[in-house]
């Protein structure tokens, strides 16, 4: 909750439900109350007072495939403004940094914080995705991104796949210094062993952080594949 806020019970509450949002990404209020512990109507209450203060805002929930009946469910998430009232010491500490490595060294110079930032994770990673069959090293990662905060999961999509992270910690800082998605993006190729391309981003004022990741010829089509092996024997 913004900074100076009155700490009460309820208000406890609601910040548990805010970050619950902000943590695992657009979410029900069924959900949140299951996620929580709490009833259904306690997390209504507390979503009505976050939407009257702006912080949350409701549309809803995008369905993917056949629709059954009835209306899809109406899912909750973080406004900039809600977002902002977590991370505004946080991101202007980082902001005043990079704005001095820029000053400092360049572009370059931010460039290669931002790689180094993201080294670690990508060396923890490794393991991981290395680890895992190539139909499933895409999950891997959106479950090692989760593990970490991102609130990541994958969904099939046209010729290919989307990585898609519900939060990200750096977005406001990232609307200045594209840098930080670049080296994050470029970590992505290298753990999946093919080009991505990076969609959309929360630091640009989308919802989610969305990741493209092709199919690779032999995942389009293996037995085409399988059939050019045996005639070029």
């Amino acid at each position: 909750m913004p900074a100076g806020a009155p700490v009460s019970r309820d208000g406890s509450t609601r910040d548990r439900v805010a970050r619950s949002i902000l943590t695992n990404g657009p979410s029900s209020a069924a959900t949140l109350a299951e996620r929580l512990a709490l009833t259904p109507a306690a997390v209504r209450r507390h979503l009505d007072h976050l939407l009257a203060d702006g912080l949350v805002e409701a549309h809803e929930e995008r369905v993917y495939g056949p629709r059954g009946r009835g209306r899809p469910a109406k899912v909750f998430a973080l406004t900039d403004t809600g977002r902002h009232a977590f991370y505004q010491a946080y991101d202007d500490l980082a902001a005043t940094a990079l704005k001095f490595i820029a000053e400092a060294g360049g572009d370059e110079a931010v460039a290669e914080f931002a790689r180094r930032r993201v080294a670690d994770l990508e060396e923890r990673y490794r393991v991981l995705v290395d680890a895992a069959p190539a139909d499933q090293k895409a999950e891997v990662l959106a479950q090692a991104l989760s593990t970490d905060g991102y609130a990541a999961s994958t969904m099939d999509a046209a010729a290919g796949a989307q990585l898609c992270q519900h939060h990200c910690p750096v977005a406001h800082v990232a609307e200045q210094f594209p840098q930080l998605c670049e080296a994050e993006t470029e970590v992505f190729a290298r753990l999946l062993g093919r080009h991505v391309q990076r969609l959309a981003t929360i630091a640009h004022g989308d919802g989610v952080c969305t990741t493209h990741i092709p199919h690779t010829p032999r995942d389009i089509n293996p037995a085409t594949n399988s059939e050019s092996a045996r005639t070029a024997r």
